[in-house]
């Protein structure tokens, strides 16, 4: 493990003296890990492939912000999050505020839907509920945030973010019930 670290470091170090074939070798270290995280946001492979791109351009022009005061994985998984969100707003064309000008929090009800319902299911139902709460799920549930890290990713406020994430899983589990009700009958 150790060497690994030690390997891992002189290759960040290398990709600081703008060495490209260590930008090579740490690309393909991490593309695949970050290419999934990327299609959990976008579901589409060729903005995938482009913002996924975009992500590592930029993280190499700022590979010199890399401290080491988390892993290189780590850091690399925010600028993507970051770059997956861009777009995604970018698409929209029309800018929604993510911070809400009320805030009230929603009771959080047992989660336990059913123990049947897959995970594509989760995953295609996040898709279908408002971006606002959709992005607090994925950096929740898939991603692993807290709400500390969620709101400084969104520039929000935690309070916002816990209640985003509230409502976010109600609308979610209120889908996931619903269409199991609807594929029964």
């Amino acid at each position: 493990m150790e060497k690994v670290l030690k390997f891992q470091t002189v290759l960040i170090e290398q990709c600081k003296a703008n060495d490209r074939r260590a930008q090579m070798k740490l690309y393909e270290k991490y593309c695949d890990g970050m290419y999934c995280v990327v299609m959990r946001y976008l579901q589409n492979s060729d903005d995938a492939e482009d913002v996924l791109q975009e992500s590592f351009i930029k993280a190499f022009l700022k590979i010199d912000q890399f401290k080491g005061e988390v892993t290189f994985g780590a850091w690399l998984k925010k600028i993507v999050i970051h770059k997956c969100i861009d777009f995604l707003k970018a698409k929209r064309n029309a800018h929604i505020s993510i911070e809400e000008n009320e805030l009230l929090l929603v009771e959080d009800d047992d989660w336990d839907v059913e123990v049947s319902i897959t995970i594509e299911e989760v995953r295609t139902a996040i898709h279908t509920i408002s971006e606002k709460y959709r992005y607090v799920l994925l950096l929740y549930l898939m991603e692993g945030y807290d709400h500390s890290e969620i709101s400084q990713i969104l520039n929000i406020q935690e309070t916002t973010c816990r209640t985003q994430l509230m409502r976010g899983k109600a609308y979610l589990k209120e889908h996931l019930i619903k269409n199991k009700y609807e594929s029964r009958s």
